[in-house]
């Protein structure tokens, strides 16, 4: 979003009042309930957005890659952050404060505009998905996360999904068990619908783990 409109002039006598923040593997850069501190743009790296819910149990909201967004569900609104954010990888990322941002958006109108699209975006992402999570299966929750999480990050040279997750995260992103997710993927490997090397997923058929859930008539672009 910053970058599709640097070319600005208008933009420029901003781009020295953002921070650089470089986060090492698991590090927390954002806490659930602290003070609101602006907008986070992911420079160069990976992060998982997250909710604490009851007993303590993480829930993850999404992942986020190279330009993304994160905090902006509380900007202008909220005096603290109702979500956390920890980077899975060594990553960089920039800030800009709500002070910088509310005089970005008055003074750039190209800039408010694309970020009025990007919450009708993400507004719509997020009823769909409610919809969607509510009607499907233990089986269908894992199936689509792993395409989700395939998506977004691809694979690498050996086929596997690029991104390195613990059977709790994708647990934690599903929106099932531990024990549930590990039974659905001894399933689906047995059935040769994924394999795995250590930790590591791939996925042998993306095509037929998209007819699995095609009913749903739920796919993420991103």
């Amino acid at each position: 979003m910053i970058k599709k409109n640097i070319e600005l002039d208008s933009i420029q006598e901003f781009m020295e009042d953002r921070s650089t923040i470089v986060c090492k593997s698991g590090q927390q850069f954002v806490m659930e309930g602290a003070p609101t501190n602006g907008l986070f743009f992911m420079n160069k790296g990976k992060a998982k957005v997250l909710k604490t819910g009851i007993y303590g149990k993480e829930q993850i909201l999404r992942f986020v890659t190279n330009g993304e967004i994160i905090g902006h569900r509380g900007f202008g609104i909220r005096e603290k952050y109702s979500i956390g954010a920890v980077a899975l990888e060594d990553s960089i990322l920039c800030n800009f404060t709500d002070k910088t941002l509310k005089l970005m958006l008055k003074k750039i109108p190209e800039l408010t505009y694309d970020l009025m699209l990007f919450y009708a975006y993400e507004l719509n992402k997020t009823e769909s998905k409610v919809k969607a999570i509510a009607q499907m299966t233990v089986r269908e929750k894992v199936i689509d996360a792993l395409l989700y999480i395939n998506r977004k990050f691809g694979t690498n040279h050996k086929g596997l999904l690029d991104l390195k997750l613990s059977r709790k995260e994708i647990a934690g992103f599903a929106g099932t068990t531990d024990e549930q997710v590990t039974r659905t993927i001894s399933a689906l490997k047995k059935e040769n619908l994924i394999f795995a090397i250590g930790k590591r997923i791939g996925i042998v058929d993306v095509e037929q783990l998209r007819n699995e859930i095609s009913e749903h008539n739920y796919f993420l672009n991103s």
